[in-house]
């Protein structure tokens, strides 16, 4: 498959996925101009009664993280994963990306590191009335200490097991380089890791490993 025909298959997907959102939000009819991305336009037009509303129904969860990961473009993915995040939980989002990460395509575990990055926004009670209506939020729904170490670990399994290069760069040169980050069930993992980064023939690939063990010294 060519990048522009794998570019053409996730454009469908993200209008697919954008378009069900859209249907359960109530705001699949809107108007379009000649040339409009359709997926794009549908997205703008559910990113603002997502922010809104105090709760989203169970059945948006899924949807709204398959947008997420299908948004081709970073800069615009967020407007599915922040309300997400408030509505149900940084620690829910978080772990249906691991999930992704773990067992999705290699363009779901690409959208899904988009969206990890996404993930992190920071959580204001002005921002969103499903932050909590008296100003409290609990903090369970955002306790993400353990996923995010399940991230790490699935993104060096991911990085040990793909063969596809663009791949392992993905899952690889977003991680740590410093080994504090990483919990003590993770050492022997992140060593097999970074012996195979050394004597990767990718440049990028040993620069973080050698990045990792300027670190260490």
């Amino acid at each position: 498959m060519t990048e522009d025909e794998q570019s053409s298959m996730e454009s469908r997907s993200f209008l697919t996925c954008a378009t069900e959102v859209a249907r359960l939000l109530g705001v699949d009819d809107i108007p379009l101009e000649p040339n409009d991305d359709r997926a794009r336009r549908l997205s703008h037009a559910a990113r603002k009664p997502l922010l809104e509303q105090a709760s989203l129904p169970e059945e948006l969860f899924t949807p709204l993280l398959a947008a997420a990961v299908y948004d081709p473009d970073p800069s615009f993915c967020r407007w599915f994963v922040e309300p997400a995040v408030y509505a149900f939980g940084r620690r829910r989002v978080m772990a249906a990306l691991v999930d992704y990460l773990r067992t999705g395509t290699d363009t779901e575990r690409a959208g899904a590191i988009r969206a990890w990055y996404c993930a992190h926004v920071p959580l204001r009670p002005d921002r969103s009335p499903a932050y909590g209506s008296d100003g409290i939020r609990d903090p369970a729904l955002d306790e993400s200490r353990d996923i995010k170490h399940a991230w790490l670990e699935a993104s060096m399994r991911v990085f040990g097991e793909t063969t596809d290069l663009r791949m392992r760069r993905r899952v690889l040169l977003d991680l740590p380089t410093s080994r504090v980050a990483y919990p003590p069930h993770l050492h022997d993992l992140l060593e097999s890791t970074l012996a195979s980064a050394r004597a990767h023939p990718d440049p990028h690939i040993r620069h973080w490993a050698a990045t990792a063990d300027h670190e260490t010294v």
